[in-house]
């Protein structure tokens, strides 16, 4: 059995990178070995407490703002929470650095570094073909830029690993930093 303090793992990437695919497998793994996990996906947070949000600049801030609000009221529970969001501009990535910071939580950047060519042949929901049609906008990649994190903890290489190679890089990180064996 492991025991851990609460962690967020925020996974940053563009749309189709494999960011949720990788979080859903990180945090079966962890429950399976007894932790206290869930994940916070982006796209279902649109769909329940960011329903009211669009994709302008304004908007994606306020996203990332009450994705990170859940994530630390779970990692203050000792959840290890992965967070797969977007999350295109380095400013709020320093915000959420700092956010978690001020509630001493452990906070994990991962960047999901897959290119836009390989996102938009993967593209799961039919997003990028709506972008470059016009009838999307200020889709990050298209029309709207997305800024690599500058210093982030973890670089999974979509390209070269499968999902299933990403999720043990992630859960060897954090056992090797956070999760101890009771």
């Amino acid at each position: 059995m492991y025991k851990s303090k609460g962690i967020t793992v925020w996974l940053t990437g563009l749309s189709g990178a494999g960011k949720t695919t990788i979080a859903e497998l990180v945090c079966q793994e962890l429950k399976n070995s007894g932790l206290a996990c869930y994940v916070a996906d982006g796209d279902t947070l649109r769909s329940g407490i960011s329903s009211n949000l669009g994709f302008s600049r304004q908007d994606r801030f306020e996203h990332v703002r009450r994705a990170a609000e859940v994530a630390v009221l779970f990692s203050k529970n000792d959840y290890v929470v992965l967070v797969p969001v977007i999350t295109p501009y380095t400013e709020m990535h320093d915000w959420l650095r700092k956010r978690h910071e001020e509630d001493n939580l452990a906070f994990v950047e991962v960047y999901v570094a897959t290119s836009l060519g390989d996102c938009e042949s993967r593209d799961p929901k039919g997003l990028y073909k709506l972008a470059r049609g016009g009838s999307l906008e200020h889709f990050t990649g298209i029309d709207d830029v997305y800024e690599k994190p500058v210093s982030p903890d973890l670089i999974l290489d979509t390209a070269r690993n499968t999902p299933e190679q990403c999720a043990k890089s992630v859960i060897s990180f954090l056992y090797t930093r956070y999760i101890k064996t009771n």
